[in-house]
C-alpha cells in the first residue's frame, strides 16, 4: 500500500476526537474516511477495513461487521488483519454474537506476540463476560495485567490460572 495514503488515513484518525459525538459529527468523520477509501477499488481490503473502522468507531457495529468480514475474506492480513479480527470480535459482541467473537479470537492467543496481545485478551474477556463466563474473562485480564506489573507477576499469573482451573 502507498505510504502516503496510509499517512493520510492516520491523519484523519488523529482527528477523530475532534468530531462532536453527534450523528452529524459521526457522518462528517465517516465521510472523511470514505473519501480516502474511495481512492482504492471498492473491494480492496484496506478500503473495506477503514470503512468498517469508521462505522465501528461511530457506534454502528452492525454496519461494520460485514465490512470487516469482507476485508478479511479479501486477504487482509498481518497487523491490520489482527486488528480487524479484534475489532470484528468486539463488534460481534456488540450485536449479540459474542460466541462468534470469541471463536474468532481464540487462535490469536497462539499468534506471534505483538502490541495487540492485551487487546486480544481484553476483547476475549468482554466476549466471555457477555456469555456469562466472567471467571474466564477475569483470568485473561489478570494474565494481561500481570505482564506489566513491576512486582507480583508470578502470583497474579498463578491466580489467573486458578480462576480457570480451581
Amino acid at each position: 500500500m502507498d505510504q502516503h495514503w496510509e499517512e493520510r488515513v492516520a491523519a484523519v484518525w488523529a482527528t477523530f476526537d475532534d468530531h462532536p459525538e453527534t450523528e452529524e459529527g459521526a457522518e462528517r468523520f465517516r465521510a472523511r474516511v470514505a473519501a480516502l477509501a474511495d481512492e482504492l477499488p471498492d473491494d480492496h481490503p484496506f478500503a473495506l477495513f477503514e470503512r468498517a473502522c469508521a462505522w465501528d468507531s461511530t457506534g454502528r457495529s452492525d454496519l461494520a461487521v460485514p465490512l470487516y468480514e469482507r476485508a478479511l475474506e479479501g486477504g487482509l492480513d498481518g497487523h491490520k488483519g489482527r486488528r480487524a479480527r479484534i475489532q470484528l470480535a468486539s463488534s460481534l459482541r456488540n450485536i449479540g454474537r459474542a460466541d462468534r467473537g470469541l471463536e474468532l479470537l481464540e487462535p490469536e492467543l497462539d499468534a506471534p506476540s505483538d502490541e495487540l496481545d492485551d487487546a486480544v485478551r481484553a476483547t476475549m474477556a468482554l466476549c466471555l463476560s457477555s456469555l456469562g463466563r466472567d471467571r474466564e474473562g477475569l483470568s485473561l485480564v489478570l494474565e494481561a495485567l500481570a505482564a506489566h506489573l513491576p512486582r507480583y507477576r508470578r502470583s497474579m499469573g498463578a491466580y489467573a490460572r486458578l480462576l480457570r482451573n480451581p
